[in-house]
């Protein structure tokens, strides 16, 4: 039908292995680095924290991984996701570009998170594992491991970012309802925690010590592990059933994207949908733009040094190579609280360094603003972080409009924003501003950068 509006997928059509893009990098990524030896780790290092197989998929060069049976038995409730055609949008904007999206916050986490919440839970569980430590920003991740942790019978402690969990208390109620444990960070249970406080006892924390307390508490018993919500390379896999099933989508409205746009802040939301079509790029030479859209007040790929640097405040973490405003970097409180983070996933770090993505960032309001136009015409209400992509869709659709071009856009709306209502509550009575960070916090978060041969 010419005026389809969504296209859907049986779950005949749901993935059976994710896409690794490590099996296609043009130049091989930087090694990651034992923070005190400062020489290639290997899995036995990072067994600390995560289970075997978790190591094994962050380590491999594969093309295909295989996704397990009882995974896939639980994606099926939500997957394959649906991809729109925004045609009222698009005819609110009075544009010729044909505008797609990758809707994932049909989850019951109401996100994209659980492509990975679910699977790091399996794999803890097979190994015998009791307990999950974890952070989480805007909560989306939290709320996810929150769920997993119930279908696999896990213990969860979330580390919930200072100034999100006094934003968010009914994502708070979401992990307790599903069994978390939801603790404040920076908090008084872990050492990294009382020594911030120590020195800012006001911090609004960060997702840099959020991770911190996060693995430090995971580091004390044989029978916890750590789980990362986005960075690190296996995450960013498991969330690539979300492009293999658009491109199969965009096949049946007979079209192809001439860009993917996704917001990012760890990277995995964007990589989901990216590295996919990034992979027709690579392989087979296909003419499509990657734009990455980042908040303006925590600008890591636009403005970041692409630096070894440790993924939390703390100096717990092994040292990778990334885009980076600092590890003891601490973001502004803006609404977005899942884009707060100092660093950039390394494998989406490499691929801009090698010119492969378009990063761009936009400020707090100028999203919100988009946010709402895409509700009045779509109908959905995206989180906050989802309005960045939802920006970036709209910049080129209006440019577009402007050059009469007719360019099919494809973005990632990663999640809905049922759980954000203050902060949109705030917009709309003008309580909202756009918030700066620091140049010269970020100037000397930089000049701490570890050195590395």
């Amino acid at each position: 039908m010419s005026d389809t509006v969504k296209y859907l997928l049986d779950e005949q059509h749901l993935p059976k292995a994710w896409y690794n893009i490590n099996a296609d990098m043009p130049e091989p990524m930087a090694p990651v680095l034992h923070p005190g030896t400062k020489q290639p780790i290997g899995p036995d290092d990072l067994a600390v924290i995560f289970p075997r197989a978790v190591i094994e998929q962050e380590m491999s060069t594969e093309r295909e991984i295989e996704i397990p049976e009882p995974v896939r038995e639980v994606y099926r409730q939500w997957r394959p996701s649906p991809l729109f055609r925004a045609r009222r949008l698009e005819k609110a904007l009075d544009t010729p570009a044909r505008i797609y999206y990758k809707y994932e916050g049909v989850s019951p986490a109401g996100s994209h998170k659980p492509n990975t919440a679910i699977p790091q839970a399996f794999y803890n569980k097979q190994e015998g594992v009791k307990r999950i430590t974890t952070e989480t920003g805007a909560g989306q991740w939290g709320s996810s491991l929150a769920l997993a942790g119930t279908f696999f019978g896990l213990e969860i402690v979330v580390y919930m970012v200072r100034v999100s969990f006094d934003h968010k208390p009914y994502r708070r109620a979401f992990m307790e309802t599903f069994g978390a444990q939801c603790i404040a960070s920076p908090s008084n249970t872990t050492e990294a925690g009382r020594a911030i406080l120590a020195g800012h006892p006001d911090s609004t924390g960060s997702l840099g010590i959020a991770i911190s307390e996060a693995v430090e508490l995971a580091a004390q018993r044989d029978d916890t592990k750590y789980a990362l919500g986005s960075v690190l390379n296996h995450v960013l896999l498991h969330q690539t059933v979300t492009g293999i099933e658009a491109k199969e989508q965009m096949a049946m409205a007979d079209d192809y994207p001439d860009m993917v746009i996704g917001c990012t802040g760890g990277g995995s939301n964007f990589a989901g949908l990216a590295f996919p079509f990034l992979e027709e790029r690579l392989r087979q030479g296909r003419d499509i733009e990657f734009i990455a859209v980042e908040p303006s007040a925590c600008p890591t790929l636009t403005k970041g040094a692409f630096a070894y640097d440790f993924g939390d405040t703390a100096h717990l973490t092994p040292l990778v190579k990334m885009y980076t405003l600092g590890s003891g970097f601490v973001p502004p409180g803006f609404h977005a609280g899942g884009l707060r983070y100092h660093g950039m996933a390394p494998q989406i770090s490499h691929l801009s360094k090698l010119g492969l993505l378009n990063p761009r960032s936009y400020n707090q309001l100028e999203c919100f603003a988009a946010g709402i136009t895409f509700a009045k015409a779509e109908g959905i209400l995206p989180a906050p972080e989802a309005n960045h992509a939802v920006r970036g869709a709209i910049h080129e659709a209006e440019k577009c409009r402007e050059s009469g071009e007719s360019k099919a856009i494809l973005f990632n709306l990663c999640g809905h924003g049922h759980f954000d209502m203050q902060a949109y509550m705030d917009y709309t009575a003008g309580k909202l501003k756009d918030l700066t960070y620091d140049e010269s916090e970020v100037a000397m978060a930089l000049a701490g950068l570890p050195s590395v041969g």
